[in-house]
């Protein structure tokens, strides 16, 4: 297979392959190596984003306001003192 890069790639290429002593095929190959493990992470992420979507669509989701997330922090904090309440009264 033949590629053919722009010129600024290709020179960019040869200049990191000449400061880091690696071959110019060894570094075009973990370029390609790590651009396929992003295509599949994202691939991956766009799968639960997907997910999400249809959760969302089928009513399954819950709305995030600024009332919610204070009762979930009050709920927290009340959680993690009766936690130590309970830990000091056994101690």
């Amino acid at each position: 297979m033949e590629i053919n890069l722009l010129p600024g790639q290709e020179a960019h290429i040869a200049a990191l392959a000449a400061r880091t002593g690696r071959s110019f095929d060894d570094i075009v190959q973990e370029a390609l190596s790590h651009w396929a493990e992003r295509e599949t992470d994202l691939a991956k992420f766009r799968e639960t984003l997907d997910e999400s979507e249809a959760s969302l669509a089928r009513g399954e989701g819950i709305e995030i306001t600024a009332e919610a997330m204070h009762e979930l922090a009050e709920d927290v904090n009340r959680r993690g003192r009766e936690r130590l309440a309970a830990k000091q009264a056994g101690a």
